[in-house]
């Protein structure tokens, strides 16, 4: 789709199609306005497609994993837990951030045992996740992980997190009903049915 003085061209492109130079924008500056623990905010000078200038501000993230943890019973394990951003507890899947240089699949078998407790003996990677491409480069990777076997928790200090289980059905159901507004959770319901109808395929391998 193509903006011009108001009006709207659409154009038709193939979801093969991969020449998108013509869209590339180009860094002129970088400056770091903010750096926080794990966060960094950015504001850049870019060269625009057209040849002109513009500004870019956005939040740098160090990347994040998050699991679909299946148990044997068919049900899904999941978590609530308080997100002050939103000053509300929400329903999600077991995930957490990278540490610097680790292993998304490490990651992911470290935050599944700490917050839950629960190891698993098979893993499989599904794919990334961009969850604020408007503002932020942070990317979460997608873990489904098979053979869960219950253990102790041992979560990060000043971290609290329930841990329950329910079927994907009524998963679903809670995001239709907008219980679950998570986005990286209603992400991994889309990988979910398509997993269990067999329309996407796993590659799963032992841990």
């Amino acid at each position: 789709m193509l903006a011009r003085r108001g009006h709207v061209f659409h154009t038709r492109i193939a979801m093969s199609d991969t020449s998108t130079s013509h869209l590339v924008e180009t860094c002129l500056d970088s400056q770091t306005v903010y750096e926080g623990r794990f966060l960094k905010v950015c504001r850049d000078s870019v060269r625009l497609p057209d040849g002109r200038e513009g500004s870019r501000e956005y939040v740098k993230h160090p990347g994040a994993v998050v699991v679909i943890p299946l148990l044997d019973d068919g049900r899904v394990l999941l978590e609530r837990q308080y997100r002050y951003p939103v000053q509300r507890t929400m329903i999600e899947f077991p995930a957490g951030k990278l540490d610097p240089g680790e292993d998304p699949l490490v990651c992911g078998q470290r935050e599944l045992r700490e917050e839950t407790g629960y190891r698993a003996r098979q893993w499989a990677h599904a794919g990334g996740i961009h969850l604020a491409i408007g503002y932020s480069d942070e990317i979460i990777h997608v873990y489904f992980a098979r053979g869960l076997s219950l253990g102790e928790r041992d979560l990060d200090p000043g971290e609290f997190v329930d841990v329950w289980s329910a079927t994907p059905a009524a998963l679903l159901a809670a995001c239709a009903r907008g219980e679950v507004t998570d986005a990286k959770t209603l992400s991994c319901v889309l990988w979910l049915q398509n997993v269990l109808s067999g329309a996407w395929q796993l590659a799963w391998r032992d841990a």
